[in-house]
């Protein structure tokens, strides 16, 4: 599980908590119809926005990111030198036989067995990983409109409690518990949106970055060994993509 997420969200609701209970009593901020009008409303204009299976891909996507760990670059670095190592000792026709659950991975395997040239397997990669951002854009892009929406909805159930209490003026007693009331949707907006759905959106950014990170050493990696270089040229050039203080030695 990713830990600074978890310790994240743990502590920001435990510090608006906090406060809601120094302050007063945890009751007055509840108000089911304020969640009905945002979260509801927030959803729903998401479903407008986008089809129903990137909003659900973008939920499967948060849960994902939140519950596997990172993926380390130098892992992907240390297995293209392991193929490296596989093409110079028993061919190329042997890379088709690796193991992995990668499918990017797999797909340079079959190129490079294939006896693809540097050109092939250049376009057939990079093609495969702009594809990978486009899609993981969509899904980015679902938590940020989220939170764009929340607030606004927030806003409008904000407007509804203020027409509700100005309709009551008569009564003076119910201005005071009508004015909180309207002004709890807002609280809502700003919590989903601030705490939750973006920086769930940034999460996923930098998710996919390092994402591509790993598959970018994958593609030069594969160039590299068409190219035949041995396997130190190969930890340097890849170890380019990691930052001197995470770089393991060859």
């Amino acid at each position: 599980m990713d830990i600074a997420s978890f310790i994240g969200i743990i502590s920001g609701l435990s510090l608006i908590i906090s406060a809601i209970f120094l302050g007063g009593n945890i009751y007055n901020f509840i108000n089911v119809p304020g969640l009905m009008i945002v979260f509801g409303g927030t959803l729903a204009t998401t479903l407008i926005t986008f089809q129903f299976r990137d909003v659900f891909a973008a939920f499967n996507a948060a849960y994902f990111v939140f519950s596997k760990d990172k993926e380390d670059p130098n892992d992907a670095m240390a297995t293209m030198i392991r193929l490296s190592r596989i093409s110079r000792s028993q061919g190329l026709l042997n890379l088709a036989r690796f193991k992995t659950n990668s499918l990017f991975l797999k797909k340079a395997c079959g190129l490079l067995s294939d006896g693809s040239s540097e050109e092939v397997i250049r376009a057939a990669l990079t093609t495969e990983i702009q594809s990978l951002q486009m899609r993981h854009f969509i899904v980015q892009d679902v938590f940020r409109k989220m939170g764009i929406y929340a607030p606004a909805f927030g806003m409008l159930g904000t407007l509804i409690g203020l027409v509700q209490m100005l309709s009551k003026l008569q009564d003076p007693n119910n201005i005071g518990p009508a004015m909180a009331t309207a002004l709890l949707t807002t609280f809502y907006g700003s919590l989903l949106s601030t705490l939750f759905f973006l920086p769930i959106a940034g999460k996923l950014r930098s998710r996919t970055v390092l994402e591509i990170i790993h598959l970018e050493i994958i593609r030069e990696g594969a160039i590299s060994i068409i190219n035949d270089n041995n396997p130190v040229i190969i930890y340097e050039k890849l170890s380019s993509f990691i930052s001197s203080r995470r770089r393991k030695p060859m």
